[in-house]
């Protein structure tokens, strides 16, 4: 089983909406292992995009969202 287009694009709203650096960027989805049976199956999504510092360089901003097979979120980290 995998998301669903529809689900992907709730998720990459959310995304945008709390991270604008990374809007419009198509996130990379991938099956995430199972940490214990019964679980449901996980994915990670992972969006890449760049904004600026305070000083004008460019800083590449990833984001990694975990979603459970409704396409609920349950985690976002963020690298700067």
């Amino acid at each position: 089983m995998s998301l669903n287009p529809l689900q992907i694009e709730a998720i990459s709203r959310q995304v945008y909406g709390q991270f604008p650096e990374v809007k419009g960027a198509r996130p990379r989805v991938q099956t995430q292992s199972a940490k214990s049976a019964g679980s449901g199956q996980r994915f990670v999504l992972t969006f890449k995009g760049s904004g600026q510092s305070a000083n004008g360089h460019a800083i590449q901003r990833i984001v990694r969202v975990v979603a459970d097979e409704r396409g609920k979120i349950i985690r976002i980290s963020t690298s700067r």
